[in-house]
């Protein structure tokens, strides 16, 4: 099986296409908006949690990722996986500690119509891939990883 998923970059992740009127882009990891494909045998899943932490508030999570020096995926990396679900790799859909993996594309960071910061994620849930997306004011789990590749 190919596991590179090629990243069209000719045309930008579009929010408002994408979820709808009032969504925006405020910040991008521009490694990852670089990439033109995608070996997803080499994505690793990242919580930032330090020992001794359950969660951690999804802005925190992010300054950690954004230090560790990692590529951050982003959501054109998340919408080629949503329109192209084969290529998901099936790893993906294991649970974490009992509770459904929630796969965070954190290079790409949205902003809702009432101001709140968001990132874009993919689940395996009853049967079938989903999409969703998380505040980052939240409290984030184990089970809520973000997508990265060594830089």
């Amino acid at each position: 099986m190919n596991n590179i998923s090629r990243i069209d970059r000719t045309s930008a992740f579009d929010p408002v296409a994408f979820i709808g009127e009032g969504w925006s882009i405020v910040e991008q990891d521009e490694c990852s908006l670089a990439l033109t494909e995608v070996d997803l045998t080499k994505v690793s899943f990242e919580t930032m949690l330090k020992d001794g932490e359950k969660t951690v508030v999804g802005e925190e999570k992010l300054k950690r990722l954004i230090a560790s020096g990692d590529i951050r995926l982003d959501a054109k990396v998340f919408q080629t996986l949503w329109e192209n679900q084969h290529l998901i790799p099936a790893s993906w859909k294991e649970p974490t500690n009992g509770n459904t993996t929630y796969v965070f594309f954190d290079g790409t960071i949205l902003r809702n119509s009432y101001g709140n910061r968001c990132v874009l994620c993919l689940d395996w849930g009853v049967g079938r891939w989903n999409w969703h997306y998380r505040w980052l004011a939240s409290r984030w789990y184990a089970y809520y990883p973000s997508a990265v590749l060594a830089s």
